[in-house]
């Protein structure tokens, strides 16, 4: 197993890796809203969120030399599941035409109040 970890995206904030990968196989940790360079969370709601869930998750692929290309499976936890439309947007934009498995699921809660939380599969 590699163990991947960036500066590009908030550190890991407990006894996890960013990613590991193993074999062709990358698994991320969930990515939440969290702003690497201030380790704060970004304000302004699901749409300002989930971008910044995105561009930690792109630099997470990029330190592994993958891009969302190579993604798979993505799972997307939503405290609040009417934002889905608003989180799937911002989702959408960044993987293009490439269309991965998803699973989405409203959760009760999620760290440090955040409303959206993303892991992801990829290969590569």
């Amino acid at each position: 197993m590699e163990f991947i970890a960036t500066s590009d995206a908030p550190k890991a904030i407990g006894p996890y890796s960013q990613a590991v990968r193993h074999g062709a196989m990358l698994y991320t940790a969930g990515q939440i809203a969290l702003d690497p360079a201030t380790m704060e969370i970004v304000t302004g709601g699901i749409v300002p969120e989930t971008e910044q869930v995105m561009q930690n998750l792109a630099a997470v692929l990029r330190e592994a030399g993958l891009g969302f290309e190579h993604v798979i499976k993505t799972t997307v936890f939503l405290a609040d599941m009417q934002e889905f439309t608003a989180m799937n947007e911002v989702y959408a934009r960044h993987f293009g035409d490439h269309r991965p498995a998803r699973s989405t699921v409203s959760v009760l809660g999620l760290p440090k109040g955040v409303r959206v939380e993303i892991d992801l599969v990829a290969a590569g």
